[in-house]
C-alpha cells in the first residue's frame, strides 16, 4: 500500500513588492479568468524521471532556492478599483509538496507513475490571488527522489520561462549556487518588466506596435470561415482536437528551411496559411501566431510570461508554396517585432475602430509553435540529411492521426493549430469549432500541411 504525503517548501526572506501586471501577465489572467475550471488547461508543467540518486531534502532545498530566484513563483494577482491587474511580490510562504512513493522501481513504471502524478496536479486551476502559481509532486524510492513534476500557471511563466525553470533547478541540484545562476543568466523580475512598460520608451514601443496592427486589421478579410450549417452557431458548438503524428515533416521541415534560406517556423506557417485560404474558399489568410517575445535585455532567462500574438495578413496564401515561403519569412518578423504591446488598450482601440468603420480583420485563426527546433538557426541544418525522397516516403507511411479530446466551446476562435516537438516526429495538433469546420475538414488541413512541405522537400534541389 502507497502513502502519499505532504511536504512544504517554505520561502522566508524573498524579495517583496508591488506594483502593476505586466502585459503578459494581464493577458494570460483576462483569459483564464472566465474559464472556470477549465482554466486548468492553461497551466504549464514539466515532469522527468531523475536518473541519478537524489536525496529528498536536497531537492526540496534546491526548489526552495528556485523560489529566491524567481520572483514569478511567488507571486499572487488582483484586480484593482479599476479593473487594472495588479502583481504582490510576497517574501515569505509555503508550497505544498506531494511525496509519492514509488510503486515499483521499473523506469517504466516510474515514468508511468510520474506521468500519473503530473496530470493529477495540472488538472487542477490555480487560485491566482491567493495561491502561489506553483505546485510540486515527487515521487521516491528509499528517500530518494526518483521522478520530479512541476506545474506553473501560466501567469508565472511561459514555455521558454518553463524551461528556464527546468535548467535553473538542475543546476541548484547539482550543487551550483544561486549567486552564481543570476551571474550567468541575468533576468529581469516581472516587476522591473512592468516598470519598463510603464516607462516612456515602454510607452512608445506599445504604441508602435498597436498602429502595425492597425494596418494589418484595415487589409485583412473581416471573416475566413462561414457557419456550415451544422445547427449552432460559431462557438456554441464543441471543438473537437485532432493530433497528426508525423515522423516525415521532422525530416522534410529542416530540409525545406535550409534550402529556401527561411525559419522552420515560417515553413509551418506557409503551410498553415495555404491550408486556411484552400478550406476556407478565401484566398487571403491572416492568423494570429504566438511570438516569444524575449529581445529585450534581461528576457531571456526571465522566468515569466512574455508570448504575445503577432497577427499576419497573408494575401494570395492558395497560390504559389515556394514564393509564399519567402513572403511568409519577411511579414512573419515583421510582424514579429510588434507583438509586444498592452493587449488592454489594443482592445479598446479596436473596438474603436470598429465602431467607426465597421468589421476589421478575422482574428480568430491560431497558430503556436513550441518546437525546439523553431529556435535554431538555418545554418544549423544539413540541406542534405536524411530527406531524400524513399526516406520521406517511408516516414509518411508511420503518419497517425488521432482525436484525443473533444474540448468545450470557445467564443473568437475559428481555429487553433499548436506544432509540438515529439522525439523524431511532429505533432500537429488542431482544435476547431465544429460549426465551421468539420471533422473531415481538419483531416484534410492537417495532411495537407504534411502533403505541402514534404513534397517541397522531395522536389527542392540543395
Amino acid at each position: 500500500m502507497t502513502t502519499t504525503r505532504t511536504l512544504e517548501i517554505e520561502l522566508s526572506s524573498g524579495r517583496s513588492g508591488t506594483g502593476p501586471a505586466t502585459w503578459g501577465q494581464h493577458s494570460i489572467w483576462d483569459t483564464v479568468s472566465t474559464l472556470g475550471d477549465d482554466a486548468a488547461r492553461y497551466n504549464v508543467s514539466l515532469g522527468a524521471p531523475v536518473t541519478v540518486a537524489l536525496p529528498v531534502p536536497a531537492v526540496l532545498d534546491a526548489l526552495g532556492q528556485l523560489l529566491q530566484l524567481h520572483d514569478s513563483l511567488h507571486t499572487t494577482l488582483a484586480a484593482d478599483e479599476t479593473g487594472r491587474l495588479r502583481q504582490t511580490v510576497e517574501p515569505d510562504g509555503r508550497v505544498p509538496v506531494v511525496l509519492r512513493p514509488c510503486v515499483s522501481d521499473d523506469p517504466a513504471e516510474i515514468a508511468e507513475e510520474g506521468a500519473a502524478l503530473l496530470a493529477e496536479l495540472v488538472g487542477q486551476p490555480f487560485a491566482l490571488d491567493a495561491e502561489w502559481p506553483v505546485r510540486v509532486g515527487l515521487l521516491e524510492s528509499g528517500g530518494e527522489v526518483r521522478f520530479i513534476a512541476l506545474v506553473l500557471a501560466h501567469t508565472a511563466a511561459d514555455g521558454w520561462g518553463l524551461h528556464q525553470v527546468a535548467t535553473n533547478l538542475t543546476a541548484l541540484v547539482l550543487g551550483e549556487p544561486p549567486a552564481r545562476i543570476s551571474e550567468l543568466r541575468p533576468s529581469l523580475q516581472p516587476l522591473e518588466e512592468a516598470e519598463f512598460q510603464c516607462s516612456e520608451r515602454g510607452r512608445r514601443r506599445d504604441a508602435a506596435a498597436r498602429q502595425y496592427w492597425f494596418r494589418k486589421l484595415k487589409a485583412g478579410p473581416p471573416r475566413l470561415f462561414r457557419d456550415k450549417g451544422t445547427g449552432g452557431q460559431p462557438g456554441t458548438l464543441p471543438f473537437p482536437n485532432a493530433l497528426l503524428h508525423s515522423p516525415a515533416l521532422a525530416l522534410a521541415l529542416p530540409r525545406v528551411a535550409a534550402v529556401h534560406r527561411v525559419g522552420p517556423s515560417a515553413v509551418l506557417l506557409a503551410a498553415v496559411a495555404t491550408m486556411t485560404a484552400r478550406i476556407s474558399g478565401c484566398p487571403d489568410a491572416v492568423l494570429q501566431v504566438v511570438v516569444n517575445n524575449r529581445f529585450l535585455p534581461g528576457l531571456a532567462h526571465a522566468v515569466s510570461t512574455l508570448s504575445g500574438q503577432a497577427l499576419v495578413h497573408l494575401p494570395d496564401a492558395d497560390q504559389d508554396f515556394v514564393e509564399l515561403l519567402r513572403r511568409t519569412q519577411s511579414v512573419s518578423l515583421a510582424s514579429y517585432r510588434h507583438a509586444y504591446y498592452d493587449r488592454l488598450l489594443l482592445e479598446r482601440d479596436i473596438a474603436e475602430l470598429e465602431a467607426g468603420d465597421g468589421p476589421v480583420a478575422d482574428r480568430s485563426c491560431f497558430f503556436n509553435d513550441t518546437r525546439e527546433l523553431g529556435t535554431q538557426p538555418v545554418e544549423a541544418f544539413d540541406p542534405g540529411a536524411r530527406a531524400d525522397p524513399a526516406g520521406i516516403a517511408e516516414a509518411r507511411s508511420l503518419t497517425t492521426l488521432s482525436w484525443p479530446i473533444v474540448f468545450p466551446p470557445r467564443q473568437g476562435v475559428s481555429f487553433a493549430v499548436d506544432a509540438l516537438g515529439a522525439g523524431d516526429a511532429v505533432r500537429l495538433s488542431m482544435t476547431a469549432d465544429s460549426a465551421l469546420l468539420s471533422r473531415e475538414e481538419m483531416e484534410r488541413f492537417l495532411f495537407g500541411i504534411e502533403e505541402l512541405i514534404t513534397t517541397t522537400a522531395t522536389t527542392a534541389q540543395p
